[in-house]
Formats: C-alpha cells, sequence, structure tokens
C-alpha cells in the first residue's frame, strides 16, 4: 500500500477532522485575560438570576444598586490581577450569569480583548 495513503487512512480512523480554520483558531485562557470583566460597569448586570443565586455573592461585590455587580470605574469589583497578564475572579462558583455567558473567543470577549490592546487572533 501506498505510505501516503496508509497516512491518511490512519488519520480519517483516528477521527482528526479538523480543517485548517478550526486549527488555526486562537485559544484563550481568561485566567491570563480579564478584559471581560474589566470592561463597562454596565456589563456585569443582573438579568436572569434569581434570588437565591444572587444571595450567594457577597455584599461587598454588588452595586450599590443591587442591579449587578459592583465595579471600580468600568472594573468589577470580583476581579483580581493584571488585566492580560495574570487575573481571577473572587466569586467565581457563585458568578452572575452574564459572566457564565461569555465564553472565550466568543464575540463578547473579542470585543473586550479589543478595547484593551489584547489579541484577537
Amino acid at each position: 500500500m501506498n505510505p501516503v495513503a496508509s497516512g491518511l487512512l490512519a488519520l480519517a480512523s483516528a477521527g482528526n477532522f479538523s480543517s485548517p480554520k478550526e486549527r488555526a483558531a486562537p485559544l484563550f485562557d481568561c485566567q491570563s485575560c480579564g478584559a471581560c470583566c474589566s470592561f463597562s460597569s454596565e456589563w456585569p448586570r443582573f438579568s436572569t438570576e434569581d434570588d437565591a443565586q444572587l444571595d450567594l455573592i457577597p455584599q461587598d461585590y454588588v452595586a450599590a444598586d443591587e442591579a449587578g455587580m459592583r465595579c471600580d470605574g468600568v472594573r468589577c469589583s470580583a476581579l483580581s490581577g493584571e488585566v492580560g497578564k495574570s487575573t481571577a475572579c473572587g466569586i467565581y462558583e457563585v458568578r452572575p450569569d452574564v459572566c457564565r455567558a461569555c465564553m472565550p473567543g466568543g464575540d463578547d470577549c473579542l470585543m473586550a480583548r479589543r478595547s484593551h490592546g489584547l489579541p484577537t487572533q
């Protein structure tokens, strides 16, 4: 059998069918970014959480009007570290739904990364 053909058969049987575009897609690590948590004081709003979820968020991190997370400027008060280098969420396990909805590499993520001058590709 042709060695190239056998190699292609081996790849096919391994299920390696990703396109070049998929293989080139950037992977974003939230813990080395934090841009979405430091993008807008209007972004970390409570919208779909129920009272039980909201009760889990420490009051120190809740805005005075209780409509969302407290921010220092545009930065969520629960974010620690340096944006674009190393960050962490102080309430990750109980973070609001809007935070859970922002997916690495998604439109919101890329918009926030652009606002901080971070690579989007």
